[in-house]
């Protein structure tokens, strides 16, 4: 029997049926910045249109039922035969068909490429964050493959496809492929190498059977996969397909699905080779060269999606806040409630301007933004992917216990939140790769310090912050032990210069005061009252103008 108990009032409608580009001030403001005029209108449009997309309630939904529903592996069919497929939800491909679709597999051969496509990135993956590993793969395939003009002109049409096909067939019948990578091994992970996966060469040229495993394997569905094997000349990389060009299998053992602690909807995989055929990329023992620009191009994935994460949980914060009544008045013109959401706002922009800013220096491709990128791109991967977890964890306090409970959508950004920092390398192994930028190329700090320093004389708390960051570079006792500190001001110092020159006053005044400055707490919240934190959090909040 049902009774009427109660009427339910004072709860907060769903954030949906909005454009999550246009209501992302910081987002759309870089996209205006970074994008020449001529190309800006149509940059515009289409992730405007991405943007509705994302903020609709069907991508929502879709988002939903891809982590509902996790992938399944099936090792054999009905009859026994070693099939090594992975079954994905409808939702998923949808996903990312839509993405495809929507060119976030093509930066490389367009004007604005990587600017538009890491806004794109950007707004949609807050839909849903697992399906993001596939495209950032893909994408990133295209400069390793660049080593081999033969590979290059066979392959990158169908990685930058616009066109989303699912199902394991031959390259040459697809309209469109996906790309994924295998580097680390049970007894290495990061020291890839220790590598034991071996290579040896047969009679046509640039081919080779492989023998051995890959301990992580992301997306094993792809068409193709870029790996590291021991050959005769040392670690090499090599170009696995999922089929080979006769239409037969590959030999790829899928071992078993990770069981992760969030990125539920994206399989993560165990392979095995046993005499994979696999084509050589670039020269015999320069694997790790060979592939490293991948990793860049992944690495930079990994801010943008952390910015992705940390704007939809502060959307999220600041549209409950808004609309929810606690004590006599909104929640959102609570002064203590009001710090928190400044706060967390504040970590928001300065990932999303500084995600933007590399994606523009990548568009740009000249000595002087390619020896920025090989110190800014560690350094910002290193501190915007570790911010992450600590700022949707806070947002999600914001909505109380609502935010507990799996329905609100928060649950499932925070188990996605650690992903970044630990995927392609995790903070040490970040921080180390900027010491070795500082030691071995000197030209990074000095691009690094030009970028910086455009913005010395407009704060003095950001100069202050510069000239320390300068002493601490000059002395190198210990850097070793000191390597987070100092990638952490780093990141600190060029999040700031960013924020003074573009960012408004209000914004950047109260990211120096506090990150740089000291006038802060060691918890979210505890901004100096003085600041204009109003201002702060009504930019912050996802209506567009």
């Amino acid at each position: 029997m049902a009774a009427t108990t109660h009427t339910v009032t004072n709860q907060v409608p769903p954030l949906v049926g909005y454009d999550v580009f246009a209501a992302d001030r910081a987002l759309s403001e870089a996209v205006e910045r970074h994008i020449e005029p001529g190309v800006l209108p149509v940059a515009r449009e289409e992730l405007s249109t991405l943007g509705q997309s994302a903020g609709s309630a069907q991508a929502q939904e879709w988002g939903a039922q891809a982590n509902e529903h996790p992938p399944v592996l099936r090792t054999h069919d009905r009859y026994g035969h070693r099939i090594d497929e992975v079954e994905f939800h409808p939702s998923w491909h949808r996903l990312l068909g839509h993405a495809v679709s929507a060119g976030l597999t093509d930066a490389w051969g367009r004007p604005a490429g990587h600017v538009r496509r890491a806004a794109g990135f950007l707004v949609w993956t807050q839909a849903e964050a697992g399906h993001g590993c596939p495209l950032s793969m893909t994408h990133a395939a295209v400069p390793a493959l660049r080593t081999d003009p033969v590979l290059a002109a066979e392959w990158e049409p169908k990685l930058t496809s616009y066109v989303y096909e699912e199902g394991l067939r031959p390259a040459r019948e697809k309209a469109g492929v996906l790309f994924g990578m295998g580097m680390t091994e049970k007894q290495g992970g990061t020291d890839v190498r220790s590598n034991t996966t071996r290579a040896e060469s047969l009679a046509g040229d640039g081919e080779y059977l492989l023998t051995g495993h890959k301990w992580f394997c992301s997306a094993p569905m792809s068409d193709g996969f870029l790996v590291l094997a021991q050959a005769p000349g040392g670690l090499t990389c090599f170009l696995v397909p999922r089929v080979l060009p006769d239409g037969t299998r590959n030999v790829f053992a899928i071992q078993r699905l990770k069981d992760k602690l969030g990125n539920k909807s994206n399989a993560s995989s165990e392979v095995e080779f046993d005499g994979t055929w696999a084509r050589r990329v670039g020269e015999e023992g320069r694997g790790v060269r060979t592939i490293i620009e991948m990793v860049a191009a992944t690495r930079l994935d990994c801010v943008v999606g952390s910015a992705a994460l940390m704007r939809q949980a502060v959307a999220q914060a600041v549209h409950h806040a808004t609309y929810r009544s606690a004590f006599g008045g909104l929640l959102i013109d609570k002064p203590l409630m009001r710090n928190v959401l400044a706060d967390l706002a504040l970590e928001s922009e300065a990932a999303t301007v500084l995600a933007m800013r590399l994606a523009s220096a990548y568009d740009t491709d000249t000595e002087e933004e390619r020896a920025f990128l090989r110190i800014a791109v560690p350094a910002a991967k290193y501190w915007v992917t570790k911010r992450c977890t600590p700022v949707v964890g806070e947002a999600l306090e914001c909505l109380g216990g609502n935010g507990y409970v799996e329905e609100s959508g928060m649950p499932r950004l925070l188990r996605e939140a650690p992903l970044n920092s630990i995927w392609e390398g995790s903070g040490n192994v970040q921080a180390l790769d900027v010491l070795r930028a500082l030691q071995r190329e000197p030209q990074a700090l000095d691009a690094f310090l030009r970028e910086v320093g455009k913005a010395r004389g407009a704060d003095h708390r950001l100069d202050a912050a510069i000239k320390n960051l300068l002493t601490e570079l000059a002395d190198l006792e210990g850097i070793e032990a000191r390597a987070r500190r100092l990638v952490e001001r780093m990141a600190l110092v060029l999040q700031g210069s960013l924020l003074v020159r573009w960012a408004p006053p209000e914004v950047s005044d109260a990211f120096c005061a506090s990150r740089l400055g000291g006038d802060w707490g060691t918890a979210f919240g505890t901004l100096p009252h003085s600041l204009d934190l109003a201002s702060v959090v009504t930019r912050a909040r996802p209506v567009a103008d």
